[in-house]
């Protein structure tokens, strides 16, 4: 068995989780209903399986924690791999093509190694824990954010605070910014590219397979990542400002403080 790295192993999980999501993509799927008007389709099945067999093979003394089946392996293992299948799994079912597969290596409260991938494009955004970088058609490519797109994405899939939504409703913002509403977690790859200026989520996010890769790809990429309102991540009142630059993320925590 060939040895890979922690981030070699991420990036080869999330690809072959995306590859299952990419080979239902625009076919009929069975849904399952969970909590609420939430639902799982085949396809998160099927990625989840997959890149459970990727880990257990190359890392079969770690834990892994997914969406989808929990938390399996070793009770005691120190280190856990958050696996989110398909984030975006209604615009997955609605054939929108903006949807993520995200795994991520988490110990002693750090994330050592993610990967997202995208299904329908085939891309893979990746960081080691030092640096961000895309993988294009097998080639790797180091990604930079970038604030001059002035794209602000505003996730409302979990308002708590009501800052999100004072925030779209501030004029200052919709003058100075571009809002744009979303629900995967492909916005947050996209900050660390360089395609949006900024990412808003009221949500609170501690141990969650959704955004643990994102999050840590975009701090890799040199985003400024905090609370939604400046303090520190997952600290009260949670949430998630991050934003291409220093000056951006100033621009957006004033708006956020003054519409609250």
């Amino acid at each position: 068995m060939t040895f890979l790295t922690d981030a070699e192993l991420a990036v080869a999980a999330a690809t072959a989780g995306a590859a299952e999501v990419r080979s239902r993509y625009g076919r009929p799927v069975s849904r399952h209903a969970k909590e609420g008007t939430d639902f799982a389709t085949s396809a998160d099945l099927a990625s989840e399986e997959a890149i459970r067999a990727v880990l257990a093979e190359h890392r079969p003394e770690d834990a892994m924690v997914g969406e989808e089946a929990g938390r399996t392996g070793p009770a005691d293992a120190a280190r856990e791999w958050l696996v989110d299948p398909l984030c975006g799994t209604r615009n997955f079912a609605a054939t929108t093509p903006l949807v993520a597969v995200n795994v991520a290596l988490r110990a002693d409260g750090r994330v050592l190694a993610a990967a997202s991938a995208d299904p329908i494009s085939g891309e893979v955004f990746w960081t080691d824990g030092s640096a961000a970088r895309a993988r294009r058609d097998g080639a790797d490519t180091p990604v930079a954010p970038d604030p001059v797109s002035l794209l602000v994405d505003v996730d409302l899939d979990h308002p708590r605070s009501g800052d999100a939504l004072h925030l779209l409703a501030d004029a200052t913002f919709r003058r100075d910014f571009s809002p744009r509403v979303g629900s995967s977690t492909l916005a947050m790859t996209w900050l660390a590219a360089g395609r949006r200026a900024a990412y808003v989520h009221e949500g609170d996010l501690r141990d969650s397979v959704h955004f643990a890769a994102p999050i840590a790809i975009a701090e890799a990429a040199g985003c400024v990542v905090t609370g939604i309102r400046g303090q520190p991540l997952h600290t009260a009142p949670h949430g998630l400002l991050a934003a291409a630059d220093a000056a951006t993320h100033a621009r957006l925590l004033a708006l956020v403080t003054t519409a609250g």
